[in-house]
């Protein structure tokens, strides 16, 4: 027996519940609560045949018996995020069952078009059957567009309430006239105010000079070079939480990571050669292993000595030290660009300011139309209203109304996808709906308490010939420079009114979402917190 095809309706959730979310939980109109839907009826055939074909597209477990308790009842804000995302979950089990309804009618098409079936069938009975499937596939199609426009709408709403909470949930936010609570205290006001208490913050405060680092901070893996730079007789020289190490590469093609300061008389050892993997001293020719043990001490006796090394492992084209006193974490981040996109440039800047003012400003992209006006965003307009959508618990999202997703990973990077059309050009309103893509990785390695080393990398999923043209490395990074240089003369200019005094974060609002949670990240690493925010 053929599976069965049936229309319902109102096979979305009760109506009063419907009405009752859309009351309490957004101001916008959305899609109204009943609904037409195709509901799918079966024997062991022709559903069960089909999901065992994708099981792990439609396995979905039908979340309607989970609905949270709240009929009839006025909600405060966690609730209403509850119910929200509750909301999520249903739409996407319904569009999973919209799909399965198209693929089952789309095998009636073809097994009404099959040449044996035929046989036994006029042509009018034929055309009257496909002219039936095609009206239920219409209606079909025209149901997944509607559950389409529902989870918009849901998402949009859910990442409104997120954002409402999250700006009244900033510690120490300036309290305006508009802010200040009425005589009657509403429920979500009090569980705001909890929640504010709760997390027992200060205001952000980032002023004055740089204070030593925490050692927690260091507890981390950080990229510090890219494979490409580091060759079998070369070396790396940095700076890392103020000491200067060098990287170069064993015996057995291993990079290894030591202290830049011979034990002898203190002299930097970039300054001398790699010999089969032993970096070698300019003054005196003394000879060290990747673990920091002196291997050769020419005209004299040879001695027991080491200087300190730290861990240091390779992975996707990039080379990782761990400066802190704990022991590593087992596993490396992955900072390779998504599928698709080819490698165009990596870049490495060494710029005189602090890594928390470069990532300030990295993580913040409202200030474009206004800064860089001879780059990138030559051209743009001025939006009316700029905002970081992202999860309540993560530190990541995308801009609104630019195409771009950004992250900020801990400890220092950030990775952003930029949607582009041709250079100087946004198009759509998010990645998903751009044709071409940029992505871009930036590392932020703390050199110093005025000094940075970035690490930049550039991928493209377009034009993979550029990659093989002469010189295009240069003007990648005569282009990057530019916009850096864009930046940094602003960001110099803070950093000297912050070591002034002046709180760099004094008034932060809506778009500054993805900066003030680095900063809370970062207070709770300096702190030492056991767990840290936004972690999951």
């Amino acid at each position: 027996m053929n599976a069965a095809v049936f229309s319902a309706s109102a096979l979305s959730l009760p109506l009063s519940f419907s009405k009752t979310r859309s009351s309490c939980l957004s101001r916008k109109k959305g899609v109204k609560g009943e609904f037409r839907v195709f509901a799918v009826f079966g024997d062991e055939s022709g559903l069960v045949e089909k999901k065992s074909q994708w099981r792990p597209l439609f396995d979905v477990e039908d979340p309607r018996s989970k609905a949270p308790p709240y009929k009839g009842k006025f909600l405060d804000v966690n609730q209403a995020i509850e119910v929200a995302r509750f909301d999520i979950q249903y739409l996407d089990w319904r569009a999973r069952q919209d799909l399965l309804t198209i693929m089952i009618l789309h095998d009636k098409v073809v097994d009404v078009l099959n040449p044996l079936a035929r046989e036994y069938k006029s042509i009018g009975t034929v055309k009257k059957e496909l002219a039936g499937l095609q009206e239920e596939l219409s209606k079909a199609h025209q149901q997944v567009h509607i559950s389409e426009a529902r989870v918009s709408t849901a998402l949009d709403k859910l990442a409104h309430m997120e954002e409402l909470v999250n700006d009244r949930l900033l510690p120490g936010r300036v309290v305006t006239d508009l802010d200040k609570p009425s005589s009657s205290t509403s429920t979500s006001t009090i569980e705001l105010d909890r929640e504010k208490t709760n997390m027992g913050a200060k205001s952000l405060n980032v002023s004055g000079p740089v204070p030593p680092y925490s050692p927690h901070l260091k507890n981390f893996w950080y990229p510090v070079a890219f494979t490409a730079d580091l060759k079998h007789d070369t070396m790396v020289p940095i700076e890392c939480f103020e000491q200067p190490w060098v990287i170069f590469r064993g015996e057995d093609g291993k990079p290894g990571c030591v202290r830049n300061t011979c034990a002898h008389r203190a002299c930097p050892l970039d300054l001398g050669t790699v010999n089969e993997g032993r970096i070698q001293c300019p003054y005196h020719g003394w000879e060290y292993s990747t673990d920091g043990e002196c291997k050769k001490m020419p005209s004299t006796k040879l001695l027991k000595v080491k200087i300190k090394s730290l861990p240091c492992l390779e992975q996707e084209g990039m080379i990782w030290i761990w400066p802190g006193s704990d022991p590593p974490a087992p596993t490396l981040p992955s900072l390779q660009p998504p599928s698709g996109f080819v490698i165009h440039a990596e870049l490495v800047m060494d710029l005189p300011v602090e890594h928390g003012l470069l990532l300030d400003n990295l993580l913040d992209l409202a200030h474009a139309p206004f800064t860089h006006t001879s780059t990138f965003a030559k051209g743009w307009s001025v939006p009316s209203l700029v905002k970081f959508l992202t999860p309540s618990s993560g530190l990541q999202g995308y801009w609104d109304p630019y195409p771009i997703d950004m992250e900020f990973k801990p400890p220092c990077i950030v990775l952003s996808t930029i949607g582009i059309s041709k250079p100087g050009k946004l198009e759509g309103k998010s990645t998903k709906q751009c044709a071409t893509h940029l992505h871009q990785l930036h590392v932020c390695l703390p050199s110093s308490k005025n000094k940075t080393r970035l690490l930049y990398r550039m991928s493209l999923d377009f034009a993979p010939i550029l990659k093989n043209l002469p010189f295009m490395e240069h003007l990648w990074r005569h282009f990057a420079e530019q916009v850096l240089n864009e930046d940094l003369r602003l960001v110099l200019g803070q950093q000297e009114r912050m070591l002034n005094g002046a709180n760099i974060w004094n008034l932060p609002v809506a778009y500054d979402k993805l900066g003030v949670r680095y900063r809370l990240w970062r207070n709770a690493v300096d702190r030492g917190d056991e767990k840290l925010p936004f972690s999951g």
